[in-house]
């Protein structure tokens, strides 16, 4: 007899193998699901600093002996005590890194107990001491309100805010070096990527194995043009960031100098990724799905569009081992704070060392064919 055909089941049928075409599917899985749960991820812990961040420093004389002015501001969650050596601290606050050094010294005539005084610079925002002495108001109005009902005041702050010369931390300085190393890791992944795999799919690679010229000159000569275009680029973006808005070039053209030594070294160790994807890829439609995984997790990670201290300590431990971290981290220092290129050897360093990586894997994977 014969089994009657049942709709059912052949819809379930159907159901199952677009299922699992979509499974196989990279670009599907990563736009569907990975992707929005790294933005949901990134920008959840965004969200959970409650506000704005100021770092502050107490100074080394200042009464904190079971002092409850202190131990009131150690428990704000929108201050951050920085605690280093004098110079360090001078040499923050100089360059608008932190907000003030608080002191709170003892009055002797004990009306009112304590006074707070603060040190500041010309480089911090001036909104941010603003910020800063609103919180302070509230902690003393908090502590008369709870424990000193009967005294006018447990403490004052000082109207005269010392400040100190320094330069001004524009949002520009802290954008710029983020948005080169986008354009540079995006030219060095998605650029190569394109282009090797086109040369591979159009057969121009096998053709040019007729001519005498050798493998190695065919690649470096592709990449050459990359290198010099994506240059230009920087010295576009460096141009109009400097005349434009005022990105500081501390040092001037020794400055810029630097910064285009790190760009190179940086744009040849971002490249490696690109040859990887061109050679992974098995067709066109899936070079920007394997791209993506390169770049997008170093574009939200990496200092690139908002400082990584934003995210809770065990994922800044995984920003720290991001190439692009370290090439912002190092430009940002060599364009603002002045220091130089070898200064900088730890995060060159560390490029150099995903370079070393990188290239391995590119040289064990790349296809001619």
């Amino acid at each position: 007899m014969q089994k009657k055909y049942s709709q059912f089941t052949a819809m379930l049928a159907i159901a199952k193998g677009s299922l699992r075409s979509i499974f196989r599917s990279p670009s599907t899985v990563l736009f569907s699901i990975v992707f929005p749960l790294v933005f949901i991820l990134v920008f959840g812990f965004i969200g959970d600093n409650g506000g704005i961040s100021i770092e502050v420093a107490i100074n080394k004389n200042a009464d904190t002996i079971n002092n409850p002015i202190y131990n009131a501001i150690k428990n704000i969650p929108s201050i951050h005590l920085v605690n280093d050596n004098d110079s360090l601290l001078k040499e923050d606050l100089e360059k608008g890194n932190i907000t003030a050094i608080i002191n709170i010294a003892k009055n002797n005539n004990g009306n009112p107990e304590y006074t707070i005084e603060l040190k500041s610079s010309e480089a911090v925002n001036p909104q941010n001491i603003g910020v800063l002495e609103s919180l302070l108001k509230n902690v003393i109005s908090d502590i008369n309100t709870k424990r000193y009902p009967q005294a006018q005041t447990v403490a004052a702050i000082s109207n005269k805010i010392e400040k100190i010369p320094g330069r001004t931390y524009r949002q520009i300085d802290f954008i710029l070096p983020g948005q080169l190393g986008f354009s540079l890791l995006s030219a060095g992944v998605f650029g190569v990527a394109f282009t090797f795999f086109n040369l591979r799919q159009q057969l121009i690679l096998k053709r040019f194995f007729a001519t005498p010229i050798r493998k190695t000159y065919i690649v470096l000569g592709e990449a050459l043009s990359r290198v010099l275009f994506q240059m230009m680029t920087a010295v576009i973006i460096i141009a109009i960031g400097a005349w434009g808005f005022h990105f500081t070039l501390v040092n001037g053209f020794s400055t810029f100098l630097e910064i285009m030594l790190l760009s190179f070294i940086s744009l040849i160790v971002f490249m490696g990724f690109g040859f990887v994807v061109s050679s992974v890829a098995k067709n066109e439609s899936t070079i920007p799905p394997f791209a993506n995984m390169f770049t997008l997790p170093q574009f939200l990670l990496a200092g690139t569009f908002f400082p990584i201290s934003y995210f809770p300590k065990w994922l800044q431990f995984f920003c720290n081992l991001l190439p692009l971290t370290h090439f912002n981290n190092a430009m940002r220092n060599i364009s603002f704070e002045g220091a130089s290129f070898i200064s900088c050897w730890r995060d060159v360093g560390v490029l150099l060392i995903w370079g070393i990586i990188i290239y391995a894997a590119a040289i064990k994977v790349f296809r001619w064919e």
